[in-house]
């Protein structure tokens, strides 16, 4: 059996509550080698508010979960029966089993959180030269700072006009020299 992403619909605001339920469930259901991540899919949004600048996290898909399992009688009972669950996406009733999302649909979404499951490897080490490929900083030429496998960023510091400026960048948008 494989674990795959599906989406849960809830109450609408109780997101965040259907979380912390089904994580205490999966804990004292022992479902911890069935259910895995359970996420409320959120980004950052900054407004003006008064004059001042406020940073609030806002949800990307209001009244629903992602949720990573791998789906079992077990697994499907527990999720459902969570309280402010009022049902899975892709299932058509009458006790079918939903589907889950594509990997390329979970993947796209994971990583617009910030939250990316593949390990790039990378042939980088800190303090090695690398040339900028993409963006409006394309073939400046830097040293590498700092590196983040697990977000996939690269921190560079360029020579630009006279000064040092460090930017993150994703693993894709630079090469060792």
């Amino acid at each position: 059996m494989e674990k795959n992403w599906y989406v849960v619909h809830t109450y609408s605001g109780y997101e965040n509550r259907v979380k912390a339920n089904l994580e205490k469930r999966v804990e004292t259901m022992g479902m911890q080698d069935k259910i895995f991540r359970v996420i409320v899919p959120e980004h950052e949004e900054t407004e003006m508010k008064d004059g001042k600048k406020r940073t609030m996290m806002r949800k990307v898909f209001p009244g629903y979960v992602l949720v990573e399992l791998i789906m079992t009688d077990d697994s499907w009972y527990v999720v459902r029966n969570t309280p402010g669950v009022t049902g899975f996406i892709g299932s058509s009733g009458g006790g079918a089993k939903p589907t889950p999302l594509l990997p390329e649909e979970a993947d796209r979404l994971l990583q617009q959180m910030g939250m990316t499951d593949k390990v790039v490897e990378v042939d980088i080490t800190v303090g090695e030269a690398v040339e900028v490929l993409e963006g409006p900083f394309a073939h400046f030429q830097g040293r590498v700072e700092e590196i983040d496998t697990e977000k996939g960023k690269i921190k560079v510091t360029v020579d630009m006009f006279g000064r040092e400026t460090i930017m993150e960048l994703n693993f894709e948008q630079v090469q060792k020299l």
